[in-house]
């Protein structure tokens, strides 16, 4: 029988499913980060072919094709021979400040490039130091993994490339950007997510034990694969991925971008998907309590009771969405002494500032919110849906599934024509 492979890249580890043409999951794989740098391609490399080395021997026979995932706007520098040649800027890494603003002068009012965090002004950044004049390409961590696999450096795909400054209504880089020669050889080949790319090397596929005609295929992002394996399909449906940060995604008959907001929009067949990426998460919730302090905490609050406490809770200094301020405070006091109050009052909040990134992508004028499905860790935290449902005021329910790496395997099987799967 035929298999699909999808491989998820997140903050804090890594995972793979494997589908059948029917779409049902298989295999499941998992690899932690923990006690790494997850900012490491070492580490990466490592975790990719650990997942697929985990898979029973027999069924990595069957895979007909492979289809990664990784953090959007996590960027590497790579020399002619696609090797890493500094450290990675992550998702999240704001250092770029200048740069975008110098791409004011460039780029559309508004546009998703104007954003510090964006992969076009890493790129800048990056051109500014010296181990530039040996790069050759620019990759997202989606694509350098995948690269691995198939051995051909500089292939993105248009969700990825978004941040790049790529049009995918367009098909093409736009032409303002032909004002930046220098960077303009860096730039990946983009295609459609799922377009094969190639088969996996010979010696990969020896080394993994894969078949020789398994394809890699052009990738995606984390969240946007996330959304892909919730259930979501009619317009003004969304999907929350609550894991490290608080991920939200509209489909939409309209397409909206607005930086000063942190909104983009990117294709889905031909639909719009609409959102932004708060740094607000789960991971400021990881600062107080452990998982099973999570699970029974959570159990003993009154979710149809509003919390009074007011936070804005973060990591570290710096807001993407649905406030776009690079200065914002994070705001974690006054921490009463009951633990289920302070865990009540976070959760509030998180909602709170969820259902504001909703009411922010409808007044720029997205198909309004009729059902929100949720993805990643806080998924499974009953107490957490009660509080955004009353927040949200629409239906809200756990996503289909809700393993980015399942909807990296709907890809993989698109490409090869065995699911229809919008990309």
């Amino acid at each position: 029988m035929a298999l699909y492979l999808g491989i998820d890249f997140g903050t804090s580890g890594a995972r793979a499913i494997a589908i059948d043409p029917a779409g049902n999951p298989g295999v499941e794989v998992s690899y932690r980060f923990e006690g790494s740098d997850s900012r490491s391609p070492d580490l990466w490399q490592t975790a990719l072919f650990n997942l697929i080395d985990q898979i029973p021997v027999r069924a990595r026979l069957q895979i007909k094709a492979i289809a990664l995932d990784g953090t959007s706007g996590t960027v590497l520098l790579c020399d002619p021979r696609g090797r890493p040649l500094c450290e990675p800027l992550l998702y999240n890494d704001g250092r770029a400040i200048d740069q975008a603003k110098a791409l004011e002068d460039l780029a559309p009012l508004g546009h998703v490039v104007l954003s510090p965090t964006s992969s076009l002004a890493k790129l800048l950044w990056l051109s500014q130091q010296p181990e530039f004049s040996q790069a050759r390409y620019l990759m997202h961590q989606a694509d350098w993994l995948a690269f691995l696999l198939h051995g051909q450096p500089g292939v993105s795909d248009y969700h990825n490339s978004l941040k790049l400054g790529y049009d995918p209504a367009l098909e093409q880089y736009p032409t303002w950007m032909n004002q930046m020669p220098d960077l303009l050889p860096l730039l990946p080949r983009v295609l459609a997510p799922g377009t094969p790319i190639g088969s996996v090397r010979a010696d990969v596929a020896n080394q993994l034990g894969l078949a020789p005609d398994c394809q890699v295929c052009a990738g995606t992002t984390d969240s946007i694969a996330a959304f892909m394996a919730s259930g979501a399909q009619i317009p003004g449906e969304a999907v929350t991925s609550l894991g490290s940060t608080l991920v939200l995604k509209l489909l939409s008959h309209t397409r909206i971008e607005n930086s000063e907001y942190g909104i983009y929009s990117h294709r889905l067949g031909d639909l719009w998907l609409v959102g932004g990426a708060s740094n607000t998460g789960g991971a400021v919730l990881r600062q107080f309590f452990s998982d099973d302090q999570l699970t029974e905490l959570s159990s003993q609050l009154d979710p149809t009771q509003e919390s009074p406490l007011d936070y804005y809770p973060l990591s570290k200094l710096g807001e993407r969405f649905p406030i776009h301020d690079p200065h914002l405070q994070p705001r974690l006091h006054p921490q009463p002494q009951n633990r289920v109050e302070f865990l009540h009052g976070l959760l509030e909040s998180l909602a709170r500032i969820e259902a504001q990134g909703y009411q922010r992508l409808e007044k720029q004028g997205t198909t309004p919110l009729t059902k929100v499905y949720t993805a990643g860790g806080g998924a499974s935290n009953l107490a957490w849906e009660a509080i955004r449902q009353r927040q949200l005021q629409v239906p809200v329910e756990k996503s289909t599934h809700t393993a980015a790496a399942y909807g990296a395997a709907h890809l993989a099987a698109q490409a090869k024509g065995a699911l229809d799967v919008r990309s």
